[in-house]
């Protein structure tokens, strides 16, 4: 059985109870790693928002942009400049249904904060890193688990984080060039007010042409 976490109804409940979560801005490792690249077709799984699927309509990519959430998705679109709005195709999709993207189909694949446990981890990943092109990149950000010893809020279950080196393990080193796998620090600040030094997992690759 799914855990309830994971699913379209929890967090349709989730976005349906506040005006919004996030901040609307896209994610800093997504701006850091896709702001030199040449804007093509971006695929931004888990978009939440729109954030992230906003900045990459406005640097000139097509965008489709994926969530469990149809009340997330239902925001976003309303919330697009009317500038960007034709670059962005919003998608409800189940990651953890087996929902599969078109095969190398994009140039940027764009992956944050989205956090399963281990077993169920693998296979949307591998679903996704499929789903890139020759010569497209696959970005996967996440919370690091050394995260788990500050005061910033994580689940205390340590099966839901991931180091990027591992996930450059489980990449076909004949099939991709491993750009960055870290953990990228950058500060934050905790429900208490206080500034703490957090990581990000990083992982971008790219598909060999």
């Amino acid at each position: 059985m799914t855990d309830e976490r994971f699913t379209a109804p929890f967090w349709d409940e989730r976005y349906g109870s506040v005006t919004r979560i996030w901040s609307g801005e896209p994610n800093p490792q997504l701006v850091a790693e896709a702001a030199g690249l040449a804007p093509g077709t971006a695929l931004d799984a888990g978009c939440g928002e729109g954030g992230d699927a906003y900045w990459l309509a406005r640097q000139g990519w097509r965008v489709i942009a994926v969530d469990v959430s149809a009340v997330a998705l239902e925001r976003a679109a309303a919330h697009a400049d009317p500038d960007i709005a034709d670059r962005i195709t919003w998608q409800q999709a189940d990651l953890l249904a087996g929902w599969a993207p078109e095969p190398v189909a994009y140039d940027l694949v764009n992956v944050q904060f989205v956090h399963f446990p281990s077993a169920l981890r693998g296979p949307v990943y591998a679903r996704l890193a499929a789903s890139v092109a020759p010569g497209g990149v696959l970005l996967i950000v996440a919370h690091h688990p050394s995260d788990l010893a500050t005061t910033m809020p994580r689940p205390q279950e340590p099966d839901l984080f991931f180091t990027a080196e591992e996930l450059a393990a489980s990449l076909d080193p004949g099939q991709w060039d491993v750009l960055v796998a870290e953990a990228r620090p950058r500060l934050s600040t905790d429900p208490e007010g206080r500034e703490v030094t957090i990581h990000d997992a990083v992982l971008a690759a790219r598909r060999r042409s």
